[in-house]
């Protein structure tokens, strides 16, 4: 790790005290892009990359605890990853499988998996499972990680639970699709019950969200930054909440 030189930290410093606390955002999500580019500018391999990210991930959310920020998801895995060649595959499963016993160890945070965990290896599916339960009491925030994740199939998935509930009760199917509102969609999501995010962020310069959230994040505030992600620093999480703390939102109006 670069060392950090005492202008860094003054600056830190500053743009932490400048910090409006009661405009910081409730839930928080972040597209962690930008591993593979990083080990390359370095020669490294894409393992070298994933696991510099994961690394980043537990200091990202020792910064989310200091702030006390409630909720954080991360999108670790999306369900196209799960198609990469087993080559690339299976090293990426396995720093996932190292990140959850960080997140064991440091007990920073409390796990909920999120995504379509039926389509991951029984192993980490388990591992994932008994995280939640292992996680469940520790301070910090609520971390969701989205691991086989994919907006579109979330959406999906929740319409699905929707109408399979209704069917095993007996209930009559074409009031169910009168009655069909947004909110019953929200109820069925892997978030639900949480607040949906204040705060979407994505490194690495990319400006779009890739199915993230894609029901949740109707009026998020989206903060793209140039940094690949294990090169995201403390100063660039302070600059996105500025700069988040500084919008007027309007929540579609």
């Amino acid at each position: 790790m670069a060392k950090i030189g005492p202008i860094y930290r003054l600056y830190e410093q500053r743009l932490t005290a400048d910090l409006d606390v009661e405009r910081l955002p409730h839930h928080i999500g972040v597209l962690v892009d930008g591993n593979r580019r990083w080990a390359k500018q370095f020669g490294g391999s894409t393992e070298d990359g994933h696991r510099a990210g994961a690394e980043k991930i537990i200091e990202f959310l020792g910064w989310c605890r200091d702030l006390e920020i409630p909720v954080v998801t991360l999108y670790v895995l999306s369900t196209e990853n799960l198609k990469r060649p087993a080559a690339e595959l299976e090293p990426l499963l396995e720093i996932i499988t190292g990140l959850t016993r960080r997140l064991q160890e440091e007990r920073i945070c409390q796990v909920q998996p999120v995504g379509t965990l039926d389509l991951l290896p029984e192993s980490l599916r388990d591992r994932l499972e008994r995280l939640r339960t292992i996680t469940q009491d520790n301070p910090g925030p609520h971390l969701n990680i989205a691991v086989g994740y994919g907006g579109r199939q979330e959406i999906v998935d929740a319409v699905k639970e929707i109408f399979t509930g209704a069917l095993d009760r007996g209930e009559d199917m074409r009031e169910l699709v009168e009655s069909l509102s947004a909110d019953h969609i929200s109820e069925h999501l892997y978030t639900r019950g949480q607040p949906d995010p204040d705060l979407l962020i994505r490194t690495s310069g990319e400006q779009r969200l890739s199915g993230f959230l894609m029901w949740q994040s109707a009026y998020s505030e989206y903060y793209f930054c140039e940094a690949l992600w294990p090169d995201f620093r403390h100063v660039d999480f302070l600059r996105a909440l500025r700069d988040y703390a500084s919008r007027k939102r309007r929540f579609g109006g």
